[in-house]
């Protein structure tokens, strides 16, 4: 199996592609040439860096070019890097086990994001980790959702509790809180729908999710993390404010960055917001759902490390 830094790094490759194509591989073993400086920003704002993000970056590799004119691609790269590093300080989110079990997890997001996927990717890790799961099919206005989630649940051997289709997803959840407790579970992973009539539904049906869980337990859901498609780019932004604004995020998980050159985008998430990145999808494999690291990220999308 693939180190946790191959992985990102074969992750980002698209990034990291596109980056060299426009700067005419900037980040290489030899001199780096002014025109190529000159392209560099173009490169980090159409990989969704942001504006804010990619100035910083640009600014400190021009300061030290102008310090070294035989400043080397490499040096370079390791400028950005730690850059990078510096924006994303505190951005590693973390998987905190509530007082008593289950430990809820309540995964949201619109259609298409990948949440159902990722629902039963996080519940693999965790048994891989010696953690037991419960995933509950609370996506039920979309009937794809409730089989996929079966599918991948007989895959991977895990319990999945589910309903008809169109039932109640808070009833749905529900059941699942009961049945991770009755079976002493460690953790409840809440697959939520992602479109309904109107956006002003989905959410309320979200707070009644809520509500719901918090019936059985006053703190629940311990976690409420987004699930966001990264080759949205900057859409991805606007999708976490509306989420946070009405459900009240903790953190957020960014798929499909293995697909997309527009890798920065999840920077623009931690500026705006400071919501913690908890996970990244690097793949369609359940390991290639992959713990967020500031310092692989950074190295990865520079081309730097092993």
């Amino acid at each position: 199996m693939a180190s946790f830094f191959q992985k990102f790094k074969s992750g980002f490759a698209k990034t990291v592609s596109a980056i060299a194509a426009k700067t005419g591989g900037l980040f290489g073993g030899r001199k780096i040439a002014a025109a190529s400086l000159e392209e560099l920003e173009e490169a980090l704002f159409a990989a969704d860096f942001g504006v804010e993000t990619t100035a910083e970056i640009v600014d400190e590799i021009k300061t030290a070019y102008r310090k070294d004119p035989d400043l080397r691609g490499r040096q370079a790269a390791e400028i950005g890097a730690a850059v990078l590093e510096r924006v994303l300080e505190g951005s590693e989110g973390r998987l905190a086990a509530a007082a008593a079990p289950p430990t809820v997890i309540c995964l949201v997001g619109v259609n298409g994001s990948g949440k159902t996927t990722t629902a039963a990717k996080l519940a693999w890790r965790l048994k891989q980790e010696g953690k037991t799961t419960v995933l509950a099919a609370a996506d039920t206005f979309r009937a794809a959702a409730v089989e996929q989630l079966k599918v991948w649940g007989a895959r991977l051997e895990l319990d999945v509790v589910a309903s008809h289709s169109g039932a109640d997803p808070a009833a749905v959840a529900f059941d699942g809180w009961q049945a991770a407790k009755a079976r002493g579970r460690d953790y409840l992973i809440v697959d939520t729908a992602g479109r309904l009539h109107t956006k002003d539904n989905l959410m309320e049906e979200l707070s009644k999710i809520r509500r719901v869980l918090r019936k059985n337990d006053p703190t629940a859901p311990h976690h409420s993390w987004l699930v966001v498609d990264g080759s949205l780019g900057g859409n991805s932004i606007e999708q976490a404010k509306v989420f946070h604004q009405s459900f009240g995020l903790t953190g957020v998980i960014v798929t499909k960055l293995d697909g997309t050159s527009r890798g920065g985008a999840l920077v623009g998430i931690w500026r705006q917001l400071k919501l913690p990145i908890c996970f990244v999808g690097l793949g369609e494999q359940p390991e290639d759902l992959q713990p967020f690291s500031v310092k692989d990220y950074a190295e990865a999308v520079f081309g730097l490390g092993d």
